[in-house]
């Protein structure tokens, strides 16, 4: 059989090798959908373990405090697909709690409009033109900053969509696109699509564990400690992988995928349009066992933005976090602190909360996602190559950088390389 460049020399039992560089949640679920249509697949991943930025630290917490809803389906379906679908709770159904640290002010926001018919679950600062204000934003006809957007509906800007906007973008309402937030709008309007849902016991033991048993089940290999440093390239095609000290050398009907961050990508691929400005976002982890189920919390007004209570322990993310990157973690815990006991008062969060703050370790990623700024942003082929896909949460035009994204861009970059499969391992 002959594939689209040529000659395609096949495997063992008829499969063709695809080789997927970066284990991010885009690498994870391209090599497990071509691994499990018959592709001889190597993950290759740079770091000591899989997860990208949804990793688990090495003593076990999570690198991040990362949740989905219910309209992420690409992310529920990898989820469904590696068995860990039951470790991925909704732990606040009855809407999200809220406190404004301003006025003490503590209420139950729900995410999707459908919900506002009820009166106790609005965001604050809701009426009429308020909510055209939101319509407007959700269809794609103009883009200008979220601020400017709501500029005439400032309680609903600081109690909803600020928090929404960082949370989502990853990028200050002065700055952020309302395009873009738009395009999450748009999706967490239908029934069940705001279902807030986080992992109950962590990254680890609940995304990147059953990830890499189920490529293992599906005869994928995972190799750690493996950046890739260069390419080879030759007439539209990838010749060859330079990872670390090895060549590896790819045959005429061998395929590459490139699951990697906009930078490691441009650096591999000269001339690619990538995004250039990138925002960071700021963890803090506070020992803090408890007895009580897992919760999720939002703040307004303060340094911390989420909180997640887990038996384990108590993660505050802070999106947006140019300023607070720059400050050192000493600095950081008894501020956050003083708000989580704040929080845990307002909405009965079984004790202790102590006035000291616990050992607490901060997560800094400075490079944590693109800005998503007003105007288009740089767009990459999904094919730059013949035997060639790109991945990634930046990659996925139709969705800011999240987990839902790169799940997508996975699946989008699987179905790229799947025509150049043997009909065999394609079917």
């Amino acid at each position: 059989m002959a594939g689209p460049t040529g000659p395609c020399p096949f495997g063992p039992q008829g499969s063709r090798a695809v080789h997927v560089v970066g284990a991010g949640v885009a690498g994870l679920v391209a090599a497990l959908a071509l691994a499990r249509a018959g592709a001889a697949v190597t993950l290759h991943e740079a770091a000591p373990s899989a997860g990208g930025r949804c990793r688990a630290l090495p003593d076990g917490t999570d690198n991040g405090t990362h949740a989905l809803m219910g309209a992420n389906h690409a992310a529920l379906r990898f989820l469904d697909a590696i068995g860990a679908r039951a470790g991925w709770i909704e732990p606040e159904p009855a809407g999200l709690p809220v406190l404004d640290l301003a006025d003490g002010a503590a209420r139950r926001i729900a995410a999707s409009p459908l919900a506002w018919r009820d009166p106790a679950l609005r965001p604050p600062g809701l009426t009429a033109g308020g909510l055209v204000a939101l319509l407007r934003m959700a269809l794609p006809l103009t883009d200008r900053p979220v601020a400017e957007a709501l500029a005439k509906h400032p309680a609903l800007l600081r109690g909803f969509v600020e928090p929404l906007t960082v949370a989502a973008l990853n990028t200050p309402a002065t700055e952020a696109s309302s395009a873009r937030l738009g395009q999450v709008l748009r999706r967490i309007g239908g029934s069940g699509a705001a279902r807030l849902l986080v992992a109950r016991d962590g990254l680890g033991p609940d995304l990147v564990a059953p990830a890499l048993a189920a490529l293992h089940a599906a005869g994928a290999t995972v190799r750690f400690g493996r950046r890739l440093r260069a390419m080879t390239t030759a007439e539209g095609r990838a010749t060859a992988l330079h990872l670390n000290e090895e060549t590896l050398s790819l045959a005429e009907g061998d395929a590459v995928i490139l699951a990697l961050p906009p930078w490691e990508t441009a650096r591999l691929i000269p001339g690619l349009k990538v995004p250039e400005r990138h925002a960071p976002i700021l963890n803090l982890h506070f020992a803090h066992p408890g007895d009580g189920p897992v919760r999720f919390l939002g703040l307004v007004g303060g340094l911390a933005q989420w909180v997640l209570v887990r038996p384990s322990g108590v993660s505050v993310t802070v999106s947006a976090a140019d300023a607070e990157t720059e400050e050192t973690a000493e600095a950081l815990a008894p501020r956050a602190w003083a708000e989580i006991r704040r929080a845990a008062a307002a909405f009965g969060l079984p004790g202790p909360w102590p006035d000291a703050p616990p050992p607490c370790r901060a997560v800094k990623e400075r490079r944590a996602t693109p800005r998503h700024g007003v105007g288009i942003p740089p767009h990459a082929p999904r094919r730059p190559m013949r035997n060639m896909a790109l991945a990634g949460d930046w990659t996925w035009p139709g969705l800011p950088a999240t987990i839902e994204a790169a799940a997508r861009s996975g699946e989008a970059a699987a179905r790229a390389i799947l025509p150049l499969l043997p009909r065999k391992a394609a079917a």
